[in-house]
């Protein structure tokens, strides 16, 4: 026979239960919405347009020899032939590559990805 102790302690197990229920499905409505509003951010900051460049090297020029230039003339680079290109987003480093030729076009393969701490230090 059940007294009346059992019934209140079922009660309580059967109120605390429903009350981890709920904090789990708030959890959960919680996290759902940190995701949307994460990718909701993401979105924004997709769109933010960058300036992409590749470097095969640099050169300093007077401005005379620059405008002896002409079709066919040399310019040497400081690099030597064969190494690495160096891929800038905004005018800092993020990777280096060598050149591909894809359907006539150039184009670039990354061979090396500057990790994210190095990225970090190069903004200081």
């Amino acid at each position: 026979m059940a007294t009346q102790g059992d019934d209140q302690d079922q009660a309580l197990s059967n109120e605390l239960d429903f009350i981890a229920a709920t904090k789990e499905q708030l959890m959960s409505m919680e996290q759902e919405r940190l995701r949307k509003d994460s990718i909701r951010d993401m979105d924004f900051i997709l769109d933010i347009p960058l300036e992409v460049s590749v470097e095969l090297g640099r050169t300093k020029m007077l401005i005379n020899d620059l405008l002896q230039l002409g079709q066919g003339s040399v310019i040497e680079l400081s690099k030597l032939a064969g190494e690495p290109l160096e891929i800038l987003v905004n005018r800092k480093l993020v990777a280096r590559g060598e050149v591909v030729v894809v359907n006539e076009k150039f184009g670039v393969r990354l061979t090396d990805v500057i990790s994210p701490m190095e990225r970090i230090k190069q903004l200081a």
